[in-house]
């Protein structure tokens, strides 16, 4: 019966648990283990329990579908809620757009090493914020590395003191309709290009890995992350879910219930607890130099 509610399923686990616990907590949709993380997560459901409810759902129906299916269902997700009244009240509590940011030259630097293909992340004035620009060079990139079989491995990487601190928040609500926004997702779309790639693919990551900065290299078959690195999904606060693919990455990489927990509560999670739950491989120093645990995704 917790699958079939419309709404998030919140369990609080004593550890240990009894046996009857242990067989109803995975069906939930959050677990955790302190009343205050459960008073954080009912209460951020609480703001924008459409968008809420929607994630839970999406991430639920998500064990049934494969990655590609599942990327869909997420794009149709988002679009709905970009209609919703939760991201209209975002969108007017921000204010007007901001200035543009200028930057010369490309969102995203190609650059071939032998055998490598390196993207690079170009927009270190905004801290990669994650631009419609930036969406396109990136998806161009990854499909040359489709095409092009001598391209043994594909680096994805970023200049500036961020990996990447989400969607560009100025492009937030540009589109004419959520139909079209949708269209254009699924038909560039970095997330699935990635995953098709995704045995050849390496994430260097350093700084803040805020929503598409968290989802996209979670395709990735090795993450190696700077012991500064952070990650955090806020779209649920804004009336959304994530949409640069996490619903479909994350739960892979750190389960359904994590995942439920980073989205709804808007939490940061850093390099160390990023690696004990898988969803980076290595934490490295600033002079390269990393650790792996034992374990982990090799």
């Amino acid at each position: 019966m917790l699958s079939l509610l419309p709404c998030p399923t919140v369990g609080l686990a004593f550890v240990p648990l009894s046996p009857a616990g242990s067989r109803l907590a995975p069906e939930f949709d959050v677990l955790v283990e302190r009343e205050s993380d459960l008073e954080s997560v009912c209460a951020s459901a609480a703001r924008c329990p459409l968008a809420a409810a929607t994630l839970v759902q999406l991430l639920r129906h998500g064990r049934t579908l494969n990655l590609h299916e599942r990327l869909i269902a997420e794009s149709l997700a988002y679009s709905t809620l970009q209609a919703g009244p939760e991201f209209a009240a975002w969108l007017t509590g921000r204010g007007g757009p901001r200035p543009p940011v200028e930057h010369a030259g490309p969102a995203v630097c190609v650059r071939r090493e032998g055998p490598c293909l390196r993207l690079t992340l170009d927009r270190p004035r905004k801290h990669n914020a994650f631009s419609s620009e930036m969406r396109d060079a990136l998806a161009e990139g990854l499909a040359l590395a489709l095409v092009d079989s001598s391209i043994e491995e594909v680096i994805l990487d970023a200049k500036g003191p961020s990996f990447c601190s989400g969607g560009d928040l100025d492009e937030f609500g540009t589109f004419t309709d959520p139909s079209t926004a949708h269209a254009v997702r699924s038909a560039r779309s970095p997330a699935r290009l990635l995953s098709l790639c995704s045995s050849r693919t390496r994430a260097d990551l350093h700084g803040a890995c805020v929503g598409a900065g968290c989802e996209l290299p979670a395709f990735c078959r090795r993450i190696r992350a700077r012991e500064d690195t952070f990650f955090q999904l806020p779209e649920v606060g804004m009336g959304l879910v994530p949409g640069a693919g996490g619903t479909a990455s994350l739960p892979i990489r750190i389960g359904r219930q994590r995942t439920a927990w980073l989205a709804l509560s808007g939490g940061r999670i850093d390099a160390a607890t990023a690696l004990r739950w898988g969803l980076i491989d290595e934490i490295t120093s600033e002079t390269g130099s990393g650790v792996l645990v034992p374990g982990a995704r090799a």
